[in-house]
């Protein structure tokens, strides 16, 4: 018997093997590629450094910068409160509202917790009088002057912080009493040939006699009283019929400027403290954050524009190198690499260009600040996440920037670029 031999099933065909493109490989080929000249990489990544370098060193130094304002911030200007009547919005209805300042204001201030000292100040009208002391016989020489007169408080002096030159500040007796008396700023002083009061010299307004009591030396706050007569508010209610002080000055403690903001107004005007208008300084974290804003709004627009070249400097450089490198590309294409391997390859190594940028350009960005900071003897400060984030921005910048040179490579068919 024949036995007939069972026929064999046709042989399965070979499934083609996938091409492997692993991280190793994509490491070895951006690494080649970068290092084959290294003098046009360097160039590539300058726009990118000096970008991320300036967006580093902004940050930096605006922080910095902010930090020394706190440091040093101006303790005057953060202890000073001032009082005035509304001016009533844009249209301006001042003359027609009531003044419910009061001329007691110190006393009802001082019951406040954080008030140092708080005087009244008003300027007031003379219709045109002139101010003349006892005159010098000298026929070519002026004798009368048209100097601005200022009402105040007894408390105004410490409120802004004045220091004299000679004589005495009215007192609490001097303004109950409404007596005749002032204090001469030096610039009015001078004007009128007084330099010294132990003679009781005295001065004549219009038709009123003041004796003066005291020449200023220096004021830190309210400078326009350097050149004004100064009299107690009692004499200018009895005699020019002052109805209410225009403004008053608090000096305050450090850190309390903001709640007697909030409680100078009802303090002083219980029963309409709407019609009154409190100025209180900034807060130091506020001029900080000023500060910050300014500068960081100028420089990284700056710092934007250096990314924006580096960025098209790495996309020209790549679509560059992918024109050389055509018979490259053709020739792994034919070896199996798809569209995909070639894109990425080339996305990997404009990443890992503008990732170098950023390392190197945080680094110059740190040694700014450092510098700045020596040379001005500040204490730098900076955000510890802004030089670990710039190599991830640098890397993202260059991702972008190859994002067309890599699709440019895939698109290459293997033929064209053997023959090429």
């Amino acid at each position: 018997m024949i036995s007939i031999p069972k026929q064999s099933s046709p042989p399965q065909a070979l499934a083609k093997p996938r091409p492997v493109f692993s991280v190793r490989d994509l490491l070895n080929e951006a690494s080649a590629a970068l290092t084959a000249r290294p003098a046009r990489t360097l160039l590539t990544a300058l726009g990118t450094v000096l970008g991320v370098a300036a967006l580093v060193a902004t940050l930096g130094l605006a922080k910095t910068a902010g930090g020394q304002i706190v440091g040093r911030f101006n303790e005057l200007e953060a202890t000073r409160v001032e009082v005035k009547l509304d001016d009533g919005g844009f249209f301006g209805q001042q003359e027609s509202r009531p003044n419910p300042l009061p001329f007691d204001a110190g006393d009802r201030l001082s019951y406040l917790n954080g008030v140092k000292v708080a005087g009244t100040k008003t300027p007031l009208e003379l219709d045109g009088a002139l101010a003349r002391s006892v005159p010098v016989v000298d026929p070519l020489g002026q004798t009368e002057f048209q100097i601005p007169m200022v009402s105040a408080s007894p408390g105004l002096f410490d409120a802004v912080r004045g220091s004299l030159e000679t004589g005495r500040w009215f007192d609490d007796g001097h303004n109950e009493r409404s007596d005749a008396v002032a204090v001469l700023g030096p610039a009015a002083a001078a004007r009128l040939n007084i330099n010294r009061v132990d003679a009781q010299p005295a001065i004549f307004v219009g038709e009123h006699t003041l004796a003066v009591v005291g020449i200023l030396r220096e004021v830190e706050r309210e400078p326009d009283l350097l050149s004004a007569i100064i009299v107690p508010d009692g004499w200018a209610r009895a005699n020019l019929q002052l109805a209410a002080p225009a403004e008053v000055h608090i000096d305050v403690d450090v850190g309390a400027a903001q709640l007697i903001g909030s409680q100078a107004a009802l303090a002083l005007a219980p029963n309409s403290p709407e019609l009154l208008r409190v100025a209180v300084p900034l807060s130091a974290g506020s001029v900080r954050r000023s500060v910050e804003t300014d500068v960081n709004a100028l420089f990284l627009v700056l710092g934007g524009i250096s990314l924006l070249v580096g960025a098209i400097g790495i996309a020209n450089v790549t679509l560059v190198s992918v024109l050389e490198r055509t018979g490259e590309i053709g020739l792994r294409r034919a070896l199996g690499a798809t569209r995909r391997h070639i894109a990425t390859q080339f996305m990997f190594e404009s990443a890992v260009l503008g990732a170098l940028a950023g390392l190197i350009g945080a680094s110059l960005g740190v040694l700014v600040i450092v510098g700045v900071s020596a040379n001005r003897q500040w204490t730098p400060i900076l955000d510890e996440w802004i030089p670990l984030a710039a190599p991830f921005a640098g890397a993202i910048v260059g991702l972008i920037a190859g994002l067309y040179p890599a699709l440019k490579a895939a698109s290459i068919e293997p033929i064209a670029a053997l023959r090429s």
